[in-house]
């Protein structure tokens, strides 16, 4: 091969080799943008995972002071309950009738500040017995219809619809409960 014809190839190769390092630096640059990219997309999730941790904390704080001060104003409407027990406890002696009328206001005062945080008293004596919302202490033979609740011996309480206590009640059993008796006898 003559010098010429060497000559002639070599700037074809030296172009194809500028070529060649310019795709490297293209490569180079790209690469680089991309580890920049990555970079900046790890920090913005580091950044996301702290703010993400702050709002947890906060409304974890949020949660627990609603849990501790959630009863604050239900707790105030009861002081007015305390302070008529206590009128009534300064009643002198001998005065019964003052005395029960001002346990009477006492408890009107006591219905009234529950049923205005939602809370009813479950009234069940001469309604049928509702297992949902009664407690049978006792099956009774009595001339209501059977199933019917006799006696309350204690009231049930509801929150906001929701049963926190069963009223403690007698139901009837019918007249039938007594000729069950006899012929389980005979």
């Amino acid at each position: 091969m003559t010098n010429k014809h060497k000559e002639q190839q070599q700037p074809k190769g030296g172009a194809k080799g500028a070529e060649a390092s310019q795709a490297d630096d293209a490569q180079q640059a790209k690469l680089a943008e991309l580890e920049e990219a990555l970079q900046q997309a790890r920090e913005d999730v580091l950044r996301a995972h702290a703010e993400m941790e702050n709002v947890r904390k906060r409304a974890s704080r949020e949660v627990e002071d609603a849990r501790r001060f959630a009863i604050e104003k239900f707790a105030t409407a009861l002081l007015d309950v305390v302070d008529n027990l206590e009128r009534a406890l300064a009643v002198p002696e001998g005065n019964e009738k003052a005395l029960r009328d001002g346990v009477k206001l006492t408890l009107d005062s006591w219905l009234a500040t529950i049923g205005r945080f939602g809370m009813q008293r479950v009234e069940a004596e001469g309604t049928a017995f509702d297992p949902h919302h009664h407690e049978a202490l006792a099956h009774v033979p009595h001339e209501a219809e059977e199933g019917t609740v006799v006696a309350q011996h204690v009231a049930g309480y509801l929150l906001n619809g929701r049963l926190i206590r069963p009223a403690k009640v007698l139901v009837s059993r019918g007249n039938d409960g007594d000729k069950g008796e006899e012929n389980a006898g005979g």
